[in-house]
This record gives structure tokens, sequence and C-alpha cells, in this order.
């Protein structure tokens, strides 16, 4: 239906190439490297804490996906939303075998929809369902992603 591009650059600053000297950060590029994002590993990784590492990235797609669906049904619904915050956030784990991997991620959205408009919670926690259910990065992942709506 539709490709999705990005590019990625790196080049080693450190004399030497060793686990502990090796420099991680890096940019991911975007719309043809219209826009940069500074990346590096995370910094329990020897990365740079002032640039977005791969794990804080995973939680923003998940998190950013799940809005833009959110409000698409809402739009769809005509329940019109004046703002949308999440305090989203990932937990890196160790599966059985060994190998890390992001096993959970919990979304925490806080929605207000415009004056005059009445939204129960049960019905707020339905759309967030349909969104998750719906979301397109939810739905390529083996994570398990929670969402927990703030009231």
């Amino acid at each position: 239906m539709s490709e999705h591009r990005a590019q990625l650059r790196w080049k080693r600053t450190s004399a030497d190439f060793t686990y502990q000297s090796y420099n991680r950060a890096h940019d991911v590029l975007f719309k043809d490297g219209a826009i940069v994002l500074p990346s590096s590993s995370a910094p329990e990784f020897r990365g740079d804490p002032e640039r977005v590492d791969p794990e804080e990235a995973f939680v923003a797609s998940l998190s950013g996906c799940h809005m833009l669906t959110f409000l698409a049904i809402c739009a769809r619904k005509r329940l019109p939303v004046d703002s949308y915050e999440d305090a989203a956030s990932g937990t890196l784990e160790k599966r059985p075998d060994g190998k890390l991997w992001m096993g959970h991620v919990t979304l925490r959205p806080f929605v207000r929809f415009s004056e005059g408009v009445e939204v129960s919670a049960a019905e707020l926690v339905e759309l967030h369902h349909h969104a998750h259910a719906d979301c397109f990065i939810a739905n390529s992942v083996r994570t398990d992603v929670r969402v927990e709506p703030r009231f």
C-alpha cells in the first residue's frame, strides 16, 4: 500500500575501534535528508544522552501511531479533540534465551475533547481499545503494548 523510508549515517570518530571506544552517535534522516534526527545508543550502552536512542524512538513510534489512530477514530465519530498528551514508557527486558527486547510499552494518553463534547470513561476506554487494535505499529510488533488512559 505504501512505502516508508529512513536513512542512517554513522562515521567512526575514534582512532581505534573497540567496544569501549567507538562512537555511537549517528543521524537518522527522513524526507530525503530534509529532517535529521540526532541519534545514539542509550546511555546504558555507552550512548550520548543528548540524542534519541532506538528504544525511545520505538516507544515514540507506538505512541504516535496510537494517537493518530485515536484522532482518526474520533474525527469519524464527530468527537472533536482539542489536545492529546501521552507519557509513554517502555521496558527493555531480558528474554529466557538471554536476548534483550522491548517487552512492554505502556501508553498513558490524556485527551481533552472540545467544550460540550461528553465522553464517558467507558467510552474513552473503548475508543482507545479501537485505536490500539487499528494502530499499524502495534499490529507490527510482539511487544506487549498497554494503554492506560488518564482521566
